[in-house]
């Protein structure tokens, strides 16, 4: 008999299945709803434009109230992936996993990690300072190894938007900025990597109900909503 665990496998690889927008997917290896492979394309636009990268996942006993673990199969030049283990740095991962995630919402926060690098928080320190220091071969390089190892189509000028200079500072964490919604639940996609003020006029943009400020479980049809908007699918 299939334990709770592994029935909310099946229906998170489901509705993955039955969501082919979400531009990620997953796998079981072996028939084992404990192990996954996952796979998405290189975001447009970014010198990993063109490849499929693997991701493998590992489901812990106590999920969801624990992060899947998981790490790149395919190599990859970033600064918050290991580029000799596939060990990933994200906070979606770790500190800011929350157990209404799911096997998807993480894939998709892999693939804006892609679009939107933080070598300030890096995973591997070289591949941070090649970013900071010398964004133009930063750039180069990530896009030969997504050539060699995930199969993109090489360019002769990948494209991207870094830039050498460091960006602003963020701006205080004003509560006014949260417009009435519960910090905590705001923070739960900004821990995905996408921008505050965003995820605020996505919360508005689908209705999400503000609850006199008190935090509470998104349906997933809602999370889903949600993300879409903050992708620019709605």
């Amino acid at each position: 008999m299939a334990s709770t665990r592994e029935r909310r496998i099946s229906k998170e690889l489901s509705d993955l299945q039955n969501d082919p927008n979400s531009g990620v997917s997953a796998q079981p290896v072996d028939n084992s709803l404990l192990h996954l492979k996952g796979i998405f394309p290189g975001p447009p636009d970014t010198p990993y434009a063109g490849g499929t990268f693997q991701v493998d996942i590992l489901i812990p006993e106590n999920y969801p109230f624990k992060s899947p673990v998981m790490k790149f199969d395919t190599k990859i030049w970033h600064p918050n992936v290991s580029s000799v283990t596939g060990a990933i740095c994200l906070d979606t991962l770790g500190t800011g996993w929350s157990p209404v995630g799911t096997i998807k919402m993480a894939l998709i926060s892999l693939r804006m990690l892609l679009e939107s690098p933080n070598p300030k928080d890096p995973q591997d320190a070289e591949v941070a300072k090649m970013m900071l220091e010398q964004p133009e071969a930063f750039a180069q390089k990530a896009h030969e190894w997504a050539v060699k190892y995930a199969g993109a189509p090489r360019r002769d000028t990948p494209v991207h938007n870094y830039q050498k200079v460091a960006p602003p500072p963020p701006r205080a964490d004003d509560p006014a900025r949260y417009q009435g919604y519960n910090k905590d639940l705001i923070d739960r996609f900004v821990h995905m990597g996408f921008d505050l003020d965003a995820v605020v006029e996505a919360f508005n943009y689908v209705g999400i109900d503000r609850n006199g400020g008190e935090d509470y479980v998104l349906e997933e049809a809602y999370m889903g909503d949600i993300t879409a908007r903050l992708l620019g699918e709605q």
